[in-house]
């Protein structure tokens, strides 16, 4: 199974991260047919729930290190609703314990940020073309994932998100570094006319993040969620953009790398871009 890492969080020996590709799992109904199996981490209609479960388990037991067979680290995720919601993830939530999720593993919060210092839990968001981004606070040992489509970037999610961690943790911005993972690159985004106005009208660069190509306005989500962490606080320099379109990556075989509600038409699985803290709890 191949996970994709942000460049240089290797450094940080408490953290654990990683977005997902789409090979690697046991789920088959996305890929046409053929034999080997696709690492599907969505709840989608169309795949098997126990399929999805062995493919989640898989996924996070790659991330985290974990031996098959264990119960591994709890996931905490959420129902995505494209907006700037950010949920603190404490001790007494409940998440160690997996009461942040169903029976079944689905999200009880709804939201699309979270932000935890709860070592041994990861967060997770899901993404088929829309934005995952992270932030850690690596002098706190806090970190964030942020599920940032045109809706979410527009309502400035990922600023929520920095705020948020400064107003819960303390977080300094000179202790933040942050990812941009993959996801519809501009290359393959092209969108309407109410997106440009709305970006235009909520920021100064708005303009810049469009282009004319074809008779069609691509948009930049990869440069919208920088720029909006760089207004943020964060350091340009410790900014990681991973700069790998969903909708058109290939992997060495020639296959598509990752999952696009877009490039395919509205049938496609999920990846999760997760994040976790090693380590004791804080006092």
């Amino acid at each position: 199974m191949e996970v994709v890492q942000a460049l240089g969080w290797d450094r940080y020996g408490w953290l654990r991260h990683g977005f997902s590709t789409r090979g690697g799992g046991v789920s088959t109904v996305y890929s046409g047919g053929e034999e080997a199996g696709e690492l599907n981490l969505g709840w989608t209609n169309e795949d098997d729930p126990a399929r999805v479960a062995e493919n989640r388990g898989r996924f996070t037991r790659t991330v985290t290190g974990e031996i098959a067979g264990k119960a591994g680290w709890p996931l905490v995720t959420l129902r995505q609703v494209h907006s700037d919601g950010v949920r603190v993830v404490r001790r007494g939530d409940g998440a160690l314990e997996g009461r942040l999720q169903t029976d079944e593993g689905k999200a009880v919060w709804e939201g699309d940020g979270l932000i935890t210092n709860v070592p041994g839990v990861l967060l997770g968001i899901q993404t088929a073309d829309c934005v995952p981004v992270m932030v850690v606070d690596v002098g706190k040992k806090v970190v964030g994932v942020f599920h940032a489509g045109w809706r979410g970037t527009l309502a400035g999610i990922v600023a929520r998100g920095v705020d948020a961690m400064k107003a819960e943790y303390g977080s300094r911005e000179e202790d933040l570094a942050a990812a941009v993972g993959p996801s519809i690159g501009a290359c393959c985004y092209s969108v309407g006319e109410e997106v440009r106005r709305g970006f235009e009208a909520g920021y100064g660069y708005g303009g810049e993040l469009f282009e004319e190509v074809g008779g069609e306005t691509r948009f930049d989500l990869w440069e919208a969620n920088r720029r909006q962490l760089v207004d943020a606080g964060v350091s340009a320099e410790r900014i990681a953009v991973v700069g790998e379109c969903t909708a058109c990556a290939l992997d060495a075989a020639g296959r598509r790398r990752y999952f696009s509600h877009r490039a395919e038409k509205g049938f496609a699985g999920r990846m999760l871009s997760v994040v976790g803290v090693m380590g004791s709890q804080p006092k």
